[in-house]
């Protein structure tokens, strides 16, 4: 129980995005080199960390429900700390204190630095029975968390944040509003903290960014930068998510075609394919110009593998331009795409619509079963096609049937196949032998 000094058990249970996941890692660093235990369940710590997105309503929702749910270890262990950090915590702000009294610390992206003295805050003023609410949700355009630590889980893969914020300001968007603008990280700290992950055993790392292949720091360049982790020693693979389609520029294809180390994928978020919904999210591209990006990463990497995110109902979207959209699946032929129906976030250009423009949740429902279907019909051909290929993988994890190991292939297919766990971290090849849903079923080839 948490008493005159700050709480040495903590608990981060992330939501969201990649760069959710590594502020998770980053939260827990900055914890336990400070002196706290960081525990895998909350029923054993002293302090809760719930690390939050706001992309959607669906997702601030559940977290809410699952804040409400951690009430219940608060009823149990009056002294147990509850915390709110991330995306949503910086759009609800104090907000979140008035509807949550039992949430005692609400903190935003740019405030991780000051985490172990914001606890520390909370423990004194419980001591001195104040108030302990506390807020921390200054947005600071310089911080990147450049020489700070994250504690990884161990393996043999690796989040490496290079830029953190984002200047697009597209009009669905709400990251450069709870993110703040686009900070990128010193060229020759990545590369330090690469060397020293590859020192820990890891030999592939994803370079994070809210649109990372804008990154410039100095001199350096996305492009240069990425040759330059290639390039490094134990270093066997590179990936990079999540690019804007306007940087993906020819210099940064070639390095991705001439650099062994860096994976045949590409994630490329085209959001719509109708230019005027293009226009109106303020995506600054046209579909013909998103079409030449894909045909010149094809022509350069004929085995790359395209993903996307797409999102229909986008305020004033007729059903001819979400057929259009359509056609763009059918066009381009993603191997994987995340879709999602518009959700309006307070705050963004796009929330000041006219209310006429907002479609009803039953269309916007109808047109996401149908974009799931036509992008699933796609991926099913794809990986059909894909049977009887032999890939490396890297092997990342036990499956979740004994005996049975979880891999990605070069090209981020999932593959599942029989082996020892002690296996992790090694690199074999497999033949694709079936799929299911997303995940291809293997066996190992060992001539």
């Amino acid at each position: 129980m948490l008493q005159t000094g700050p709480a040495k058990r903590a608990y981060v249970e992330t939501y969201g995005c990649q760069m959710n996941l590594s502020d998770g890692e980053l939260m827990e660093g900055l914890l336990a080199a400070r002196g706290y235990e960081i525990v895998r369940n909350p029923e054993d710590a002293d302090v809760v960390l719930v690390n939050t997105c706001a992309i959607r309503e669906h997702a601030e929702t559940r977290v809410l429900g699952r804040v409400s749910q951690l009430n219940g270890l608060k009823r149990e262990n009056p002294g147990l700390v509850i915390g709110v950090t991330g995306c949503m915590a910086q759009r609800l702000g104090t907000t979140l204190l008035e509807q949550a009294p039992y949430v005692d610390l609400v903190m935003g992206p740019d405030g991780y630095r000051s985490l172990p003295d914001a606890l520390e805050r909370i423990a004194s003023r419980r001591a001195s029975r104040a108030g302990t609410q506390l807020a921390v949700l200054e947005l600071d355009a310089t911080e990147n968390y450049q020489g700070l630590e994250q504690r990884r889980a161990e393996g043999p893969v690796a989040w490496v944040p290079v830029q953190r914020g984002c200047d697009h300001r597209c009009t669905f968007c709400i990251v450069p509003y709870v993110r703040g603008p686009e900070k990128n990280r010193d060229a020759a700290d990545v590369i330090a903290e690469v060397e020293g992950l590859v020192a820990g055993g890891v030999s592939e790392v994803t370079l994070l960014g809210q649109t990372v292949n804008s990154y410039r720091s100095g001199d350096t360049t996305f492009p240069m930068l990425l040759r330059r982790i290639a390039r490094m020693p134990g270093i066997r693979r590179v990936r990079f998510t999540s690019p804007h389609p306007s940087d993906v520029t020819p210099e940064l294809v070639e390095v991705m075609a001439e650099e062994p180390a860096v994976c045949e994928h590409l994630h490329l978020p085209a959001q719509s394919g109708s230019d005027r919904t293009l226009k109106r999210m303020l995506r600054r591209y046209t579909v013909a110009e998103l079409l030449q990006k894909v045909a010149l990463v094809r022509e350069a990497v004929p085995d790359v593998a395209i993903s996307t995110d797409i999102i229909v109902a986008f305020p004033g979207e007729t059903d001819a331009e979400f057929r259009e959209t359509l056609d763009l699946m059918r066009t381009v032929r993603f191997d994987e795409a995340y879709t999602y129906k518009y959700s309006m976030r307070d705050g963004t250009p796009a929330a000041r619509l006219p209310a006429e423009e907002f479609l009803g949740a039953d269309e916007a429902q109808a047109r996401l079963a149908e974009l799931i279907a036509v992008s699933r019909g796609i991926a099913a051909e794809i990986n059909a096609g894909e049977v009887g290929r032999v890939e490396e993988v890297l092997i990342e994890r036990p499956g979740r049937k004994e005996g049975q190991l979880l891999a990605h292939t070069r090209r981020n297919k999932v593959v599942s196949f029989e082996g020892d766990a002690g296996r992790v971290g090694e690199y074999t090849r497999v033949e694709l032998c079936s799929t299911s849903g997303a995940t291809f079923h293997g066996v190992e080839v060992t001539a």
